[in-house]
């Protein structure tokens, strides 16, 4: 294992004191004394970072199974979160990771020499135990201790005020402090691995086949997003860290491989906000024989269903408002929307000028040189998508904006496409995949021709998946949903970074 100095250059020395809790002064000499409790352990012969422990049960499967467990020895480990002494009787509230219970500890049980150790434990030492279940005649259920060992000695004391502290800046940077005393922080996490299993098993039931694609990638594409930049030293190249793994997902399918999904880690080099972190989790499936349709029958079925399986229920709240995720949802096209509420008719502006004329009326900054489809998706972007509270999908996209899905035969300058919205946010991105290669070359190029012209987020031209889209690929379904939003939405989660476990945050000075 690293050195912790290597590993947290930038950590604050007295973090605490940041919290406005405690004077560096008092700091020290909480410290000093915990150091001095460290150092009694070690003379009197007791390893205060203790090695494999057994344990029989977590502290909820007591809670939750009292009546049968009443009166049975257990043995638990976990950290001290409180505690009471009280003369020859000593309470305290050990912590494990799925929640807490009430121990006890008397003299005449452990001895004098065992009982004078406990009574010296700190907030935040990790202990091991065993002890008879009981339930106190004020209706605790408690453990009855018969022996412990200290398994780490906590050198630094917890912070009394973290709870509700305003400077969630501290917790995120410091999530380790955050999950030890905030219990729903901790909920949190284990509602996103539950939902993140539901899906699994979702697409593992339907016949999907999980697999891995590589995250390093000689030519950035998938999306039109800005790459982070690394290099190969051996071989002496460029690489991109992924942006999205669907060009290589779709070359599973040509290789014969008719439903595919991974869980992916993608990296953009974009901005930071409540929406947006630089490192961040997607589901990417693809189906062969199917289309868009297919993928929004799948995305809302799939959605309602882990809502139900790890929430109990298809109606959820976010930031106060009710939201339902009960099938079915709004299909609307984009064209009709965006006509709906900014009262621009798309269908009639059948030119970029035209466009351009029409949504400078109200107001918008448009680049030079957008498209029609451009345009549209901009007043669709400023007018439209953030009144999408009710789970929606908006169908028919621009071709100009959606270079890898497939034209519409009655109408080529739109797409196969939609984008799912659910409180103003697009929760997931599907189209009838392109598996025309001439089609798709010409795409590509015209995306070069958006890099040329200085658009970096345009994707690049990717000679192989031409290539392996020559081969055949069968017609397919391509969905992705971006995980951390969906997690955001199903714990009432407001910032992105209340999802993720260690969001980058910016050095400290």
């Amino acid at each position: 294992m690293s050195d912790q100095n290597q590993k947290n250059p930038v950590q604050p020395a007295f973090p605490e004191v940041e919290a406005g809790q405690t004077s560096v002064e008092d700091l020290n000499e909480l410290m000093k004394v915990r150091r001095e409790k460290l150092q009694e352990l070690l003379d009197q012969g007791v390893e205060p970072y203790g090695e494999k422990f057994e344990r029989s049960c977590y502290t909820s499967e007591i809670i939750e199974n009292f009546e049968t467990m009443d009166g049975t020895n257990v043995v638990i480990a976990g950290r001290i979160m409180a505690k009471r002494v009280m003369g020859k009787a000593s309470f305290a509230n050990l912590q494990d990771t799925w929640g807490n219970i009430q121990i006890y500890a008397r003299l005449d049980d452990l001895g004098a020499e065992e009982y004078a150790r406990f009574e010296k434990l700190d907030i935040g030492d990790i202990i091991g135990c065993s002890g008879k279940v009981f339930r106190t005649r004020k209706g605790e259920i408690t453990i009855h201790l018969d022996q412990y060992q200290v398994m780490s000695k906590s050198l630094r004391p917890l912070p009394e005020k973290w709870h509700g502290l305003k400077d969630v800046d501290l917790r995120y940077r410091q999530r380790y402090v955050d999950l030890i005393v905030n219990p729903e922080v901790r909920q949190t996490f284990i509602t996103r691995s539950k939902i993140v299993r539901a899906i699994r098993n979702y697409l593992d039931n339907r016949g999907f086949l999980e697999v891995e694609t590589p995250m390093m990638h000689p030519i950035a594409g998938g999306a039109s997003a800005r790459p982070f930049i690394t290099h190969h030293n051996t071989l002496d190249m460029k690489l991109y860290m992924r942006i999205a793994p669907e060009l290589y997902l779709k070359r599973l399918l040509v290789g014969g491989f008719d439903k595919v999904y991974e869980v992916n880690r993608n990296f953009r080099n974009e901005g930071i906000s409540t929406r947006h972190n630089p490192e961040f989790t997607m589901i990417e499936l693809y189906q062969a024989y199917g289309d868009f349709v297919t993928m929004m029958d799948l995305t809302e079925d799939l959605i309602a269903q882990v809502a139900q399986e790890v929430l109990g229920t298809t109606t959820v709240e976010y930031e106060g408002v009710e939201i339902s995720l009960a099938k079915p949802w709004r299909r609307a096209p984009m064209l009709e929307i965006v006509k709906e509420y900014s009262g621009l008719d798309f269908t009639k502006l059948r030119d970029a000028k035209e466009a351009y004329e029409a949504a400078k009326g109200l107001g918008l900054e448009i680049e030079k040189g957008a498209s029609w489809g451009d345009i549209l998706n901009l007043v669709f972007e400023e007018k439209v998508e953030d009144k999408l509270i009710q789970p929606t999908f908006i169908i028919d996209y621009p071709v100009d904006i959606s270079p890898l899905a497939k034209r519409q035969k009655e109408n080529p300058e739109l797409t196969y496409r939609f984008e799912l919205f659910i409180y103003g946010r697009e929760m997931a991105n599907a189209f009838s995949e392109l598996n025309d290669p001439i089609d798709q070359k010409g795409r590509f190029m015209a995306q070069v021709e958006k890099r040329k012209a200085g658009d970096e987020e345009a994707q690049m031209y990717d000679e192989d998946y031409v290539q392996a889209l020559e081969y055949g690929m069968p017609p397919a379904g391509g969905l992705g949903i971006g995980i951390d939003r969906l997690v955001m939405l199903l714990t009432n989660s407001s910032s992105i970074r209340d999802v993720i476990l260690f969001p980058l945050m910016r050095p400290r000075d």
